[in-house]
C-alpha cells in the first residue's frame, strides 16, 4: 500500500515521500481501515519539522492522526467493527495518511450516515476535543460566557457551535477580516480581530469589564498568559493545543501567584480514549513522559460521541470542510496548513 512517511525532518515538502509499505495487520482490540479520507492536523507539520515531542516516532513513520474509511479487518476484541464505515484514530496518532490504516478500536466511531467521507473525517477530533474541554472539563452551564481562541480553525470553529448549542454567550478570536463573517456564522456573539485590537482589551469591553467563565484557548504562549487577565472568579482556562509554537507545550507558564489571586482554574484537556490496563490504573502506560497519564475512558468517548450525533442531527453543530485535497498532494495542503491561512479542517480525499 502507499503511505505519506516522515523520512527526514523539515518543511512538510522536504521531510514527506509516498512509500510503497507493508499493510499493517491489526492485533488485540484493534482494526485495519480502507481510508477513504484523512485531515491535516498542525501537530503534523510540527511532526515534519521534529519539534513534535509528544507524537515523536523513530523515522521512517507513517504521518496522519485520523481518518475515515470502511474496516477491512479486525484483531481480536474488535470483530464486531468489520465491514462498518468509522472514524478511527491510529496508535501513537500516526498512520492515517495511508491507504489503509491501523486503528485502535477505543478511539473509533461510526461515522454519522448524514455525513459524506470528507465531513466525517473532519467530525471527529475538533468536535470530541471541543466537547471534552468545554463539557467534561470545563463545565460549560446555559448562560455563561465563553471565550474561544483561534475560532476559525477545525477545533475553534466545533467550540464555537457547542458553546453556542449549549446557551452560552460566545466570543471568539481571529487574525484576519475575512474570517469574522465566517465565525458568526457558526454562533459567536462578538468576534475580535486581534491583529486590529488587543483581544483582552475587546474581551473585557465586550464584558463590561466582568470578564468570561470560560476560555477555550489552542493557542498557548503569550494568548493563554493575556487570556488570565480575562478570567472571572472561579472562570476555567482550558489548555486544549498549541498553535502559537508546539515548543509552549514544554515551557512553565503560570506561577503560583498567579493562580491564588487570580482565584481561577487551569485545566489541561486531552483527546484520548483509552481501555484501561488489566491492573485497572489508567496511567500505567504513559506514551509520553508525563508524571501522570490520564485519558478519558472508552465510556466517556461513546457517551459523547451519542450527544455530538444528538446535535448534528438536530443541525445544531455542522463538520466544517475547508478545504479538499488530492491525496497525492498532501505536503502541499499541509503547506496550506501551516501558512495559517486555512478556515475549518483540511480534508486529503483518496
Amino acid at each position: 500500500m502507499r503511505a505519506w512517511q516522515v523520512v527526514r525532518h523539515g518543511a512538510p515538502s522536504e521531510a514527506l515521500e509516498l512509500r510503497d509499505v507493508p499493510t499493517p495487520e491489526p492485533g488485540p482490540g484493534e482494526i485495519l481501515v480502507e481510508a477513504s479520507a484523512s485531515v491535516c492536523n498542525y501537530n503534523e507539520v510540527d511532526g515534519c519539522y521534529g519539534r513534535y515531542l509528544t507524537i515523536d516516532p523513530t523515522l521512517p513513520y507513517t504521518l496522519g492522526m485520523e481518518c475515515v474509511g470502511r474496516v477491512v479487518a479486525a484483531g481480536p476484541g474488535a470483530e464486531a467493527w468489520l465491514g462498518k464505515r468509522v472514524t478511527t484514530s491510529g496508535p501513537g496518532g500516526t498512520g492515517a495518511h495511508a491507504e489503509q490504516v491501523l486503528g485502535s478500536a477505543a478511539m473509533t466511531f461510526e461515522a454519522p450516515d448524514r455525513l459524506d467521507d470528507a465531513e466525517a473525517a473532519a467530525f471527529f477530533y475538533p468536535f470530541h476535543l471541543a466537547h471534552l474541554g468545554l463539557h467534561e472539563r470545563g463545565r460549560l452551564a446555559k448562560g455563561e460566557t465563553v471565550l474561544v481562541h483561534a475560532a476559525a480553525g477545525g477545533v475553534g470553529s466545533a467550540a464555537v457551535q457547542l458553546a453556542a448549542a449549549a446557551g452560552a454567550r460566545v466570543i471568539a478570536t481571529v487574525g484576519s477580516q475575512d474570517k469574522v463573517g465566517f465565525v458568526e456564522s457558526l454562533g459567536a456573539d462578538v468576534v475580535v480581530n486581534y491583529r486590529d485590537v488587543e483581544f483582552d482589551k475587546a474581551v473585557l469591553e465586550a464584558t463590561g469589564g466582568r470578564g468570561v467563565d470560560v476560555c477555550f484557548d489552542g493557542v498557548g504562549g503569550d494568548v493563554t498568559m493575556r487570556s488570565l487577565r480575562c478570567l472571572v472568579q472561579g472562570g476555567r482556562h482550558l489548555i486544549v493545543g498549541f498553535a502559537s509554537g508546539i515548543e509552549a507545550e514544554e515551557v512553565p507558564m503560570v506561577s503560583g501567584r498567579v493562580l491564588c489571586f487570580g482565584n481561577f482554574d487551569l485545566i489541561g484537556v486531552i483527546l484520548t480514549y483509552l481501555d484501561a490496563p488489566p491492573s485497572g490504573i489508567p496511567g500505567e502506560y504513559a506514551p509520553v513522559p508525563v508524571p501522570r497519564f490520564n485519558p478519558c475512558s472508552t465510556e466517556t468517548g461513546r457517551r459523547v460521541q451519542a450527544h455530538l450525533v444528538e446535535l448534528l442531527e438536530a443541525g445544531r453543530i455542522r463538520p466544517v470542510v475547508g478545504e479538499r485535497f488530492p491525496f497525492d498532494t498532501l505536503p502541499v495542503a499541509l503547506a496550506r496548513m501551516e501558512s495559517r491561512a486555512t478556515m475549518g479542517r483540511i480534508v486529503i480525499e483518496r
